[in-house]
């Protein structure tokens, strides 16, 4: 069975930082493209960062560009998003996913998902 399992969120100031971690099993997860996606309350879940099977590539959204860190190590089969300059903006529900194949930037490229993380900045 596969899981991912979020860790790290917590309640932060603003212009603080935050590690998240995802911790994957049950599948091969250096065959998988992983991402990050975030979800406040009353809005869609939206894109936040990706990286490539092997970390050549990543890609973030324009939001979070220059203040977000995607990086994985697959030796450990965990991947991590180190978040720098936290804004009240980012607060969300942060969840983990892995992609076989699929668009890296949208929901539905995304074949196994966390249970999510929550991610609260205080002004």
């Amino acid at each position: 069975q596969v899981q991912l399992v979020e860790s790290g969120g917590g309640l932060v100031q603003a212009g603080g930082s935050l590690r998240l971690s995802c911790a994957a099993s049950g599948l091969l997860f250096s065959r998988y493209d992983m991402g990050w996606f975030r979800q406040a309350p009353g809005k869609e879940r939206e894109f936040v960062a990706t990286i490539s099977w092997n970390g050549g590539s990543t890609y973030y959204s324009d939001s979070v560009q220059g203040r977000f860190t995607i990086s994985r190590d697959n030796a450990k089969n965990t991947m991590y998003l180190q978040m720098s300059s936290l804004k009240p903006e980012d607060t969300a529900v942060y969840y983990c996913a892995a992609s076989f194949g699929g668009r890296r930037t949208v929901v539905a490229g995304y074949n196994y998902w966390g249970q999510g993380t929550q991610v609260t900045v205080s002004s």
